[in-house]
């Protein structure tokens, strides 16, 4: 590395929940700057989640997030001309990163009328422990788990 690490900035809390975590999401859900569509869908997702389910919407996609979390992941690692997928923890920050991104991801490859639809349907799946992000997830740890004898390649 040449130069220091960047500093990361401090988040502000969203409005309605205060939370930092939902800024995150809202972050990663934003296309081309454009934040107040993106609290917009996200609010809606939350709102279509608290009536499908008749829980609190918020609650149900913090229990998503943590459903679709993954803990191990893994990575490649070249070692003597062959390339070996060595398992490895996935640091905290980086978990909640996967876990959002994939939740997107999934939102916007699925069927539905508008991406607030497509988000509230893909958090009721991953609450529940199903749908393409828990997948993802479900996939990854077998991976992980697959490769589990190259683990003394550590990277």
């Amino acid at each position: 590395m040449r130069k220091a690490q960047a500093k990361r900035l401090p988040l502000a809390p969203d409005g309605r929940f205060n939370d930092k975590l939902v800024t995150r999401f809202i972050n990663n859900l934003m296309w081309d700057g454009k934040k107040s569509t993106a609290i917009n869908i996200f609010y809606d997702a939350v709102d279509k989640v608290s009536k499908i389910t008749s829980e609190e919407g918020y609650e149900i996609w913090k229990k998503a997030i943590a459903n679709i979390t993954p803990s191990v992941e893994v990575r490649s690692r070249r070692i003597g001309g062959a390339t070996f997928q060595i398992p490895t923890e996935v640091r905290p920050d980086r978990k909640i990163s996967l876990s959002m991104k994939w939740l997107i991801r999934y939102s916007r490859e699925r069927n539905g009328r508008t991406m607030a639809d497509k988000l509230a349907n893909e958090i009721v799946a991953a609450a529940k422990g199903e749908g393409a992000a828990f997948k993802k997830k479900e996939d990854t740890h077998r991976m992980a788990e697959a490769n589990k004898a190259f683990s003394h390649f550590k990277v």
